[in-house]
């Protein structure tokens, strides 16, 4: 089979789509004929050696993916080749083929592309992880959502938005502000232009928020920090803006905040089943009807895996980047006899 390869150096990684050995797959999973992936953050730090895959998971690219079952291990009963479906991966999604464990997997809906499945699992799971599970966010409460037009922000605003919270989010151009609020954004702010620590004080008359899902870490933790309202919670799931920043811890005794590390990649998958399974109770109907909706920004072919990763580098995307590995994968099912 196919799959992505890195070459080059950790500075200058070159990702070549060539032939790699083929996957095994054990009894309690299924491999699944790959026809889409998506572009996540973390490829972008694994190709420069900086994000290694868990233990015993692929070292390919691809936290992510949708396709059809090729085989079942002999221990599956719930899933048949033929079945479409997509699913979070520890990684190995940039190839042709990926085994997955059955519990992971998601039934595509029929009317869903390939291109629509993939768009989910890495993102939405982040999202909902961090908001609920993590954050506690419930009815009525307000969230402030940094680089709320990214994959996992343009999730965030409208599950937050379902669960009737109030979303404020930042990000850096007018075209990407007027995503978020499109997606349901109370209040958007470029972090380019104003400071948002200013805006979200003077927009809840200096209360502040009572959640913060953040990527960026560095420089936004005393920032945060001072947003929060009495009792609130700070998410971090990235470091965008480097590893170190600096806080008052005054405020984080005097208000009882808490302030929470996160990742979804290193969870065992005993737990991502667990997650995928709370989430198929709670959002996934939502997506199913249409109601909340994945957010796709451009599609690569995967022999273009290196222009996709230099195009997020630069901070263009709103929603997703998919790369798409078998022709067709972003056409409707009822439209493929066509192609």
């Amino acid at each position: 089979m196919k799959g992505i390869v890195i070459k080059g150096d950790r500075q200058s990684p070159v990702l070549v789509w060539e032939t790699v050995p083929g996957v095994k797959f054990g009894p309690d999973e299924v491999l699944v004929d790959v026809w889409a992936t998506a572009v996540n953050r973390a490829d972008l730090l694994q190709a420069r050696g900086g994000y290694p895959p868990p233990a015993g998971a692929s070292d390919i690219l691809g936290l992510e993916m949708a396709g059809v079952i090729a085989a079942v291990g002999e221990d599956v009963e719930e899933w048949q080749v033929g079945d479409r479906v997509c699913a979070l991966l520890p990684g190995g999604g940039y190839a042709e083929q990926v085994a997955v464990p059955a519990g992971m997997l998601i039934q595509l809906p029929d009317s869903w592309t390939f291109a629509m499945g993939t768009a989910v699992p890495e993102v939405w799971y982040t999202a909902y992880v961090n908001l609920f599970l993590e954050g506690d966010l419930v009815a009525g409460e307000t969230v402030l959502i940094h680089a709320g037009a990214s994959g996992v922000g343009t999730a965030a605003i409208q599950l937050a938005n379902a669960a009737d919270a109030t979303v404020f989010v930042t990000a850096g151009s007018d075209e990407k502000l007027l995503a978020c609020r499109k997606l349901g954004a109370e209040l958007a702010i470029n972090y380019k232009q104003d400071d948002f620590l200013a805006r979200v004080l003077t927009a809840t008359h200096e209360q502040g928020v009572d959640l913060i899902l953040d990527p960026v870490g560095g420089g936004y933790l005393d920032r945060n920090v001072q947003a929060l309202k009495r009792f609130g919670r700070l998410v971090n799931i990235g470091q965008l803006g480097g590893t170190q920043g600096e806080m008052n811890m005054g405020l984080v005794l005097g208000k009882r905040l808490r302030i929470i590390g996160s990742t979804l990649r290193s969870r065992s998958p005993a737990e991502k089943v667990k997650i995928t399974e709370q989430f198929l109770s709670g959002f996934w109907p939502l997506l199913r009807s249409g109601e909340l909706k994945p957010v796709i920004d451009t599609i690569f072919h995967i022999s273009q895996a290196q222009a996709a990763h230099d195009y997020i580098m630069q901070n263009k995307n709103i929603g997703k980047v998919i790369l798409v590995v078998r022709e067709g994968a972003d056409v409707p099912p009822d439209k493929l006899n066509d192609k």
